[in-house]
């Protein structure tokens, strides 16, 4: 048996909180373990797959949609299957959990908003700040916290190689 077993990892969080920074720091370490991987962005998609949809609620939730499909046909086909998305709504991960089933796992990066917005990585929260950004998740849009995540990791106070082994400790117990 597989020491990783094919599924979905659904990173979700608010912008800044590491998802991007830890899914693709967890795929190097399952890609030097011989395990096939992929990693789906939320930023990545949308620059292609999704780039006809804006951030409205109705679009958020195709995205995620779009996403949770093309994660259950990786998972189908032996991969892991990294997802780093904001998914700020509790019903939309509830609706990924039925769609995929045992093949998903929630694993919520639990990040104070103050943190996030040291960090801004792609300056966005300042710009929603200046008002150049409507509806940004976290500040003039909501994001709703999981309730009961399948993992939960603080990433403002652990280091990202802590947070990396967590995550892989997790992936290789999980069913």
């Amino acid at each position: 048996m597989n020491r990783f077993p094919a599924g979905v990892y659904w990173f979700t969080g608010l912008s800044g909180s590491g998802k991007t920074t830890l899914s693709l720091a967890v795929a190097e370490r399952l890609a030097a373990a011989g395990r096939n991987c992929l990693v789906l962005d939320g930023d990545a998609l949308r620059a292609g797959l999704c780039a006809d949809l804006g951030f409205c609620a109705e679009d958020r939730r195709e995205n995620i949609r779009r996403a949770g499909e093309m994660a259950r046909l990786a998972a189908l086909q032996n991969h892991v299957c990294l997802c780093a998305f904001i998914t700020p709504y509790q019903d939309m991960r509830a609706q990924l959990r039925e769609r995929l089933g045992g093949l998903y796992h929630e694993i919520y990066l639990r990040c104070p908003i103050a943190a996030c917005m040291e960090r801004d990585p792609k300056q966005n929260y300042r710009k929603a700040r200046q008002g150049d950004i409507q509806g940004y998740t976290g500040l003039d849009a909501p994001y709703e916290p999981p309730t009961d995540p399948d993992l939960c990791i603080e990433t403002a106070r652990h280091p990202v190689d802590t947070c990396v082994q967590t995550i892989m400790e997790f992936i290789m117990n999980s069913k």
